[in-house]
């Protein structure tokens, strides 16, 4: 399959947009690993519609205009991973939930660490929003972006952390 990616700027770095025939299939950090999401090969098309309308989005969010988005998803990944990234699309807008709280709603309660995982290899990040997944006790925990960046899309949401 081929890719399509536009780069867009924001207050947490370049961001790389990426789309497939289906819809949006990553937000990829500036500095990602590039093994963490694995979607080759990619093609420039910065006037493709789907990624027209996230920069388009993600731009609105960023100025505090806009707490959902409205884009077609196309995950990629297992079927556990999907589970998990489709729980975190139900987070809403300023509320966080531990890994647990994720394993418990996707009726796994004994997967917080393959939870922690799946997580971490969330591949649209921000539209599912897995910046708002945070330790047991509340503590910001790892994120693709950087805990820098994870403390910045909270703080816009409205979550405070020292």
């Amino acid at each position: 399959m081929n890719y399509l990616c536009r780069i867009m700027a924001s207050p947490v770095g370049e961001l790389t947009l990426v789309a497939s025939q289906r819809g949006l299939a990553a937000v990829l950090w500036e500095n990602d690993d590039p093994v963490r999401v694995r979607l080759e090969p990619r093609a420039d098309d910065p006037h493709h519609p789907v990624l027209v309308k996230a920069d388009r989005q993600l731009g609105e969010y960023f100025a505090g205009r806009r707490q959902a988005f409205d884009l077609p998803l196309d995950f990629h990944g297992t079927d556990f991973q999907k589970q998990v990234w489709a729980a975190l699309l139900t987070i809403p807008f300023g509320e966080t939930r531990s890994y647990a709280d994720v394993a418990n709603q996707i009726g796994k309660p004994n997967a917080c660490r393959a939870v922690g995982a799946a997580n971490g290899r969330n591949p649209i990040s921000i539209i599912a929003p897995c910046h708002r997944v945070v330790g047991a006790d509340g503590a910001l925990t790892g994120f693709a972006g950087g805990l820098e960046a994870k403390q910045y899309l909270l703080g816009l949401e409205g979550r405070l952390f020292d």
